[in-house]
């Protein structure tokens, strides 16, 4: 079975409407600004599922789809998050000792997130031009993954599941938090089938680039060990599809360093690799002999991210390479020190002349416990991603 990228971006703009949708819900109900960031859908299996949600508490509400879409949907906040929700609901502070100020609080929050995910899949549902019922909310509360439906879980494990995410974000309160939708992982296949072209990518090389990107994340996770000695460890890596004029709001105004990559070759693209300027100095001077007394980001320390970029950068893509049996080549390091959205804008810039979404894969790895981080982003054209994925000799489902 393959998927139409097309079909993949119609229906990730669907969820980006009615994530729009959910945030003027909210704003009325609970007096609010909230904004989108950004809507992305991946396929991922249970262990990128307990990675993603890893370490946590949540609560939510959860509810069914019937009909013309099949599957499950989880609103989704931190604790401490759905607290302060709760306390803007109710227009006053919660006391969790009171048995009925508690179950106000929960019934609340219900409703909300019964009008929200309504919201939600008005446009699902006008687009496949037949009616899909929900079945009642249910409150939710639990740590990790176990927030997600059962069902949800068990496709992950068999054969993945799409996780649709919207980054909802409070503009004049800390009130972020993620809107989830799991449809029934068969019949949405079917949905995302479309007419045979060259847009499509069979379904489970998905998965399969997905593991790639891991791996990837891996080699380059063990280069930063080798050079500088400090524990480093892959925290987590997924491959999403997402508007590429999100990407640049989501790795957001943070100050970073580091180096960014043009690939060629089969699939073409970008790659971005990015410290925060803490880090950055961290790696660099473990880098050097007796370390660095450099003040600021100067020139060893650019030195140095230019030299651990580049063979970073060549872990990263030698496995796209031999599995997909094709030729990818990477230019000469161009050192980056800004923030995020100025850097990530060119590179979007370049790559959105010739599509309007794209299969980004980041990684966050973890230096010298949680001391540090590094975040790879590549972005691969699609369009010659889905030629390599569909070259591949056939795998059954």
């Amino acid at each position: 079975m393959k998927v139409d990228i097309r079909e993949l971006g119609q229906f990730n703009h669907l969820a980006s409407q009615g994530a729009e949708r959910a945030a003027e819900s909210l704003s009325q109900l609970a007096g609010v600004e909230m904004d989108v960031d950004v809507t992305d859908v991946s396929l991922v299996t249970e262990t990128v599922l307990a990675e993603t949600f890893a370490d946590r508490s949540f609560v939510g509400v959860e509810l069914g789809l019937e009909g013309g879409l099949e599957g499950e949907t989880v609103l989704a906040f931190e604790r401490e998050r759905a607290l302060k929700l709760q306390d803007l609901l109710m227009d006053a502070a919660i006391d969790t000792d009171s048995d009925s100020e508690s179950t106000l609080a929960k019934s609340s929050v219900t409703e909300l997130g019964n009008i929200m995910i309504g919201g939600f899949i008005d446009g699902w549902a006008s687009h496949l031009g037949t009616a899909i019922n929900m079945t009642p909310p249910r409150y939710t509360e639990a740590n990790g993954p176990r927030i997600l439906p059962d069902q949800a879980i068990e496709a992950a494990k068999k054969h993945g599941v799409f996780l649709f995410e919207s980054k909802l974000r409070g503009m004049d309160v800390d009130l972020d938090f993620s809107l989830y939708m799991l449809p029934e992982y068969r019949q949405f296949v079917q949905l995302l089938s479309g007419n045979e072209s060259s847009n499509q990518i069979p379904v489970n090389r998905l998965s399969t680039f997905e593991e790639l990107a891991k791996e990837g994340a891996g080699n380059a996770a063990g280069q930063i060990g080798m050079m500088t000695g400090l524990d480093t460890s892959v925290d987590v890596s997924r491959l999403r599809f997402v508007p590429l004029s999100g990407v640049p709001k989501q790795v957001g105004n943070d100050q970073f360093v580091g180096v960014v990559f043009e690939l060629t070759g089969l699939p073409s693209g970008y790659l971005v690799v990015l410290f925060d300027e803490a880090s950055a100095k961290t790696v660099a001077s473990s880098m050097m002999p007796g370390g660095s007394e450099e003040d600021g980001i100067g020139t060893m320390t650019e030195g140095a991210i230019k030299e651990l970029g580049n063979i970073m950068t060549s872990g990263f893509i030698d496995g796209w390479a031999n599995v997909l049996q094709t030729s990818i080549e990477h230019s000469p390091p161009n050192f980056v020190h800004d923030m995020g959205e100025s850097i990530m804008s060119p590179v979007v810039g370049k790559l959105g002349q010739q599509q309007d979404y794209a299969f980004v894969i980041d990684s966050a790895i973890e230096i010298d416990g949680q001391e540090g981080q590094c975040d790879i982003y590549a972005l691969p054209d699609e369009r010659e991603l889905a030629r390599a994925l569909s070259a591949l000799p056939a795998q059954t489902e």
